[in-house]
């Protein structure tokens, strides 16, 4: 099956490397790893003395019976039993404890990394295709780390001391093991091969049909409004079949290694067995070796036969891993940044920029949110400039708009402005200081943006609009939520401020979750103000309810406005006309009527934003 989900597996390429790289995070629970190998072993090298006992308990029977040595016979036996189980109960404990130890650390380890990643990262993988790693691939490292382990150190003990014991007994029957062996390992390589690859095909399908079910539940309003149902169950139909066909392939070359090497592990004890008759008839051998021997066929060949019985798990665990390790690869968001924002003695506001000065010392520059762009160009793809030659500065306490098409560079802007992207070519000052120089956690404390799609997380009105400003007491939450007019709805919930959001807030009004943003932005108390497209999902009503506080909130601070209604900017210090990533136009509302041009065709109705 020519497969499309290739390219999710790009490192690493060598599994050797991912089980050596997984190991390593074994150092975090040396007791438990020591601890659990000893057991095994422990229990395995019982096995194999118990299965050595068989011969001399036989040879006391047929050869002739003593009581004495055939009870001490026994009782050593029964030793070793007791040992195999408390080796084997011990192990598998101990490796279960190191799994779920492994892979909360490796879960803690994904999710530090991925909040460090820069933007970019989430631009172009889907949310759907990240839970994905987070909840199957890491399940399956943890069932086969539970597993696989103990089976790998029992089945190598198991084959090297009953390799031993048999090269004692009789190295001719062992060599009919060893051509049998060799037999069996040859299948175990060949179908193993293939079964890694379809697993890791498999792992990519499931992972594509994880991001469309992601996708399609976040917006069931869209498919229905648009009866996009027939569409959405036969896209998912296609990807559906993908990972039948996928997995399908996948067990198929999985399953298979199970009846082989049981069909071929009884081969082995039929020819033991045959040859074994012959050697005791020769008197070449006793009846108890040949017993013992043939008890360690069994034994020798089992660890193979278990081995492949987890080669399913095993490769999907390994598919997993690369796809965990690739996260944890991706270079996290670099900040160079030198200049740190200093707080007053009351260390509520922030008061100024601390900036290292070329020799020692440094300079203090007053934090006033001062906004200036040089020359900048941008792209988020190479040789493709979403914004060219941008030139513009907002003074302390201006307010900024821009406005112009769909993917003319608005937003790209204030995205420059946080350092979610760096810059291409060109400066921005922030208060005279190159934003690159400043430490991009305290540049972003002095901004809030409020955006047109709301985000809220699960958890109390109050949690949501304090998330602006963790700190922030109960009465400044509610002061927030005033000044945005969100207090009188709030106070009219069942339960107020401690009302619990649902997913996303599904259980307010679109308008109601936007005020509710706005007085997260409020509470942060920023000194420059975002706002894209804030009240573009608001209805007129509401849009004038919150206009007072919007205006008591912007106060003071220097703002930038994204919008379509073009009502909402012309109070503006200064609009800026953008089309393809460069400023055509740029003055107040009245400055620009004059100018009868392109926003002044778009205030007329003469053309509309596209």
């Amino acid at each position: 099956m020519k497969n499309k989900y290739v390219h999710r597996q790009l490192r690493p390429s060598n599994p050797k490397k991912t089980i050596i790289r997984l190991f390593g995070y074994f150092k975090f629970s040396k007791g438990l790893f020591f601890g659990g190998i000893f057991f095994i072993i422990l229990g395995a090298v019982a096995e194999i003395a118990a299965n050595g006992m068989l011969s001399p308990i036989i040879d006391t029977l047929v050869k002739g019976y003593n009581k004495t040595t055939f009870i001490k016979y026994l009782l050593i036996m029964g030793v070793l039993v007791i040992f195999v189980s408390a080796g084997q109960y011990l192990g598998n404990l101990f490796m279960a404890q190191l799994a779920q130890k492994t892979v909360h650390r490796i879960r803690k380890d994904m999710f530090s990394h991925m909040e460090k990643l820069p933007i970019s990262y989430f631009d172009v993988h889907s949310h759907g295709d990240l839970m994905s790693t987070f909840t199957n691939d890491v399940d399956m490292l943890n069932q086969s780390l539970e597993q696989s382990i103990s089976q790998i150190v029992i089945s190598t003990i198991t084959v090297v001391g009953t390799f031993i014991m048999m090269l004692i007994l009789s190295p001719t029957l062992t060599l009919i093991v060893i051509v049998m062996l060799a037999v069996m390992l040859f299948s175990v390589r060949y179908i193993g091969r293939k079964s890694a690859k379809n697993f890791r095909y498999q792992q990519g399908a499931l992972a594509d049909m994880n991001g469309y079910i992601e996708e399609i539940m976040s917006g069931q309003k869209v498919v229905k409004v648009f009866n996009y149902e027939e569409r959405a169950i036969n896209d998912f139909s296609e990807r559906n079949e993908d990972l039948r066909k996928a997995s399908t392939q996948a067990s198929t070359y999985g399953v298979m290694l199970m009846p082989i090497m049981g069909n071929l592990s009884y081969v082995l004890y039929a020819l033991v067995s045959m040859f074994g008759a012959f050697l005791v008839m020769k008197q070449s051998m006793s009846v108890g070796n040949i017993a013992s021997f043939l008890q360690y066929t069994r034994t020798i060949s089992r660890p193979i036969t278990m081995v492949s019985n987890q080669l399913n798990t095993l490769f999907a665990a390994l598919a997993g891993a690369e796809r965990i390790f690739n996260i944890l690869d991706e270079e996290v968001e670099t900040d160079s940044g030198d200049v740190m924002l200093v707080k007053d003695d009351a260390g509520k506001k922030s008061s100024c920029w601390k900036v290292p000065k070329e020799g020692n010392g440094y300079e203090y520059v007053p934090l006033k949110g001062f906004i200036t762009f040089k020359d900048v160009d941008f792209g988020y793809i190479s040789g493709q400039k979403v914004l060219k030659k941008i030139n513009l500065y907002a003074k302390p306490g201006q307010k900024i708009a821009f406005v112009g098409s769909t993917g003319a560079g608005k937003t790209t802007i204030t995205n420059l402005m946080n350092r979610f992207y760096e810059i291409d070519d060109g400066n921005i000052l922030y208060d005279g200081i190159d934003i690159r120089r400043i430490r991009k956690q305290d540049l972003r404390s002095t901004m809030s943006i409020v955006l047109q799609d709301v985000h809220l997380f699960e958890g109390t009105i109050a949690d949501n609009i304090r998330y602006g400003r963790l700190d922030a007491t109960d009465e400044e939450v509610i002061e927030a939520a005033k000044l945005a007019n969100a207090h009188y709805f709030i106070k009219h919930l069942p339960h107020g401020y401690d009302t619990m959001l649902t997913t996303d807030g599904q259980n307010l009004s679109q308008g109601e979750r936007q005020l509710l943003s706005i007085a997260r932005a409020a509470v942060a108390d920023p000194i420059i103000l975002i706002l894209d497209e804030a009240t573009s999902s608001v209805d007129t009503r509401t849009e004038k309810l919150i206009a007072e506080g919007m205006d008591k909130l912007m106060e003071g601070r220097t703002t930038f406005v994204i919008a379509h209604r073009l009502s909402t900017v012309r109070d503006s210090n200064a609009i800026m006309v953008l089309e393809h990533g460069e400023i055509i136009e740029r003055g107040d509302h009245d400055d620009l009527m004059k100018q009868r041009g392109r926003y002044y065709a778009l205030n007329t109705g003469a053309i509309e934003l596209d």
